[in-house]
């Protein structure tokens, strides 16, 4: 027998996925990682911790897939993208890993926009630079945290960090290479790309790239007595998670729209050549002469998970004490919601948008009648418009025949409707869990020689499960409240910094 496993690290939760070679699912573990947010913007964890969690989860998808280490002929991770993980010239943490949420850099981003920095970026790169992008975070360092910038021996990912953890070895994959310092047209590392953001000194320290499903090293004896792996086994080079959503889904595929609800609204489409333009990032897709095109935000079901903890409570503890689901005991009011018409639109821009870092979210339209269902019918709404907003553009781009929809929210059939409407096109959900590891484990099983490629496995694997037709009437409504919602949105940006500027006036008064 031959099975392959997929490490998933996600902002929140390690997870562990152990896959038989012909996609079926065999075991899944899952730690959460603990966030650190020791001021206002600021994202962080502990390296070793992420580490030590990976390692339990891994230890427990063995142990639950009913089969011995050795069965498990290949290993990949995939993990969030984008932030910054740090090693000094002695390959140690230097520092906390410092996640995707994090917009401690907005500052930075913010003064490059004033300058030729955008333009120049998105000319070479293919992209405009962003607060959780490794170029801006790194421009902070060298602002703010000098002695630490000057510490800095390897640039790596999340991702990376767990390879290296496995196998001692130092690199990356082409995916999350071109994350800020490629040359659009090459795919390779540009010494260019370094001077356009005053990063010169560190252009020694970026990893090397391997493609996805190259075998980069093999599990050491201390990994192995960590995680129950069996020494020796076969690690290939994984890659970002956004790619690996789309290959997991068989989304990374020319004029394929692959949609990921998750914390971040990502949405994407694989290219033949490279097209760039500032609403979406042209990064090297898995292959050499392919590109993949993602206009994201972090603006999708994050809100949703805000919502639940702020405001269903009781709920949530309900369902930890009896084993039950927060989304089916909320069913019942999103679908009463959803068959009476409201005036309440929802900004989904509580941790970013596509309009910046000042944009923040907002109720609009809230009457003292609507009740804890309109909001969240509202709350997941607003969600799809903001899909809808970064999908728009890439079709504008790119000739795109076929809408595959993964995350959270694609398991909720009411939810994955709501997107085939507020699109006004077909969405495909297959059948795949957790399509983010799966992903990695492609890869994995790639680099060993189970499939010819990731892409090959993919279409050997994955099955569609259901496709959502949109509904005429339905999209017809949507299509009038985006146009207020994007309306909205567009009123507010010119106030979203006078908004922002509020939380540093403090009230006086008396004890």
């Amino acid at each position: 027998m031959s099975s392959l496993l997929g490490i998933d690290n996600g902002l929140t939760v390690t997870k562990a996925v152990i896959f038989d070679a012909d996609g079926s699912q065999l075991s899944v573990a899952r730690r959460r990682v603990p966030q650190s947010m020791p001021h206002p913007r600021w994202v962080e964890r502990d390296m070793l911790g992420l580490w030590q969690a990976t390692a339990e989860a891994i230890r427990e998808a063995i142990a639950l897939s009913g089969r011995p280490a050795h069965d498990i002929k290949a290993v990949a991770a995939t993990a969030h993208g984008d932030g910054l993980y740090l090693l000094d010239r002695n390959r140690r943490p230097l520092g906390p890993g410092i996640l995707s949420l994090d917009s401690r850099a907005g500052e930075i981003v913010d003064e490059w926009a004033k300058g030729s920095v955008f333009a120049e970026a998105l000319a070479l790169t293919g992209q405009v630079p962003h607060a959780s992008a490794p170029s801006a975070m790194l421009g902070w360092l060298k602002k703010h945290a000098p002695e630490r910038f000057g510490q800095i021996g390897h640039i790596i990912g999340c991702k990376d960090w767990l390879r290296f953890c496995l196998t001692g070895t130092v690199g990356t994959d082409l995916t999350e290479a071109s994350t800020s310092f490629t040359d659009v047209r090459t795919q390779a590392y540009a010494p260019e790309a370094m001077r356009v953001f005053g990063l010169e000194e560190l252009f020694a320290a970026l990893p090397p790239a391997a493609h996805s499903a190259d075998i980069v090293g093999y599990a050491t004896a201390e990994a192995a007595a960590l995680t129950g792996l069996a020494e020796g086994t076969p690690v290939a080079c994984g890659l970002h998670d956004v790619t690996a959503s789309a290959l997991g889904i068989g989304g990374h595929e020319d004029g394929v729209v692959s949609i990921v609800a998750g914390t971040y609204s990502i949405n994407e489409v694989v290219s033949i050549e490279p097209r760039t333009d500032p609403r979406w990032f042209c990064r090297n897709a898995i292959d050499r002469g392919r590109w993949n095109n993602m206009s994201i935000s972090p603006a999708s079901t994050a809100n949703y998970d805000w919502f639940l903890d702020t405001l269903c409570r009781a709920e949530q503890d309900k369902a930890k004490k009896t084993g039950g689901s927060i989304h089916e005991m909320l069913a019942t009011e999103i679908d009463t919601a959803l068959k009476k018409p409201s005036t309440l639109l929802f900004h989904p821009y509580l941790f970013g948008s596509p309009y910046g870092n000042a944009a923040s979210a907002s109720f609009v339209g809230l009457r003292g009648w609507h009740d804890r269902g309109d909001m969240l019918k509202a709350v997941l709404e607003g969600i799809a418009f903001n899909h809808r907003t970064h999908v728009e553009a890439l079709r504008d781009g790119f000739a795109v025949h076929e809408v595959r929809l993964t995350g959270g929210g694609s398991r909720n059939p009411a939810f994955a409707q709501m997107f085939a409407d507020v699109l006004n096109v077909p969405v495909i959900v297959t059948s795949t869990d957790e399509a983010a590891a799966y992903g990695a484990a492609l890869c994995a099983g790639a680099a060993v020689g189970l499939f010819a490629s990731p892409q090959e496995g993919a279409r050997a694997t994955c099955t569609v499960s259901r496709e959502y037709r949109p509904d005429p009437a339905r999209s017809a409504v949507f299509d009038e409240r985006y146009s207020v919602y994007g309306r909205i949105a567009e009123q507010l940006r010119p106030k979203w910094a006078e908004i922002e500027s509020l939380a540093g006036q403090e009230l006086g008064g008396t004890a």
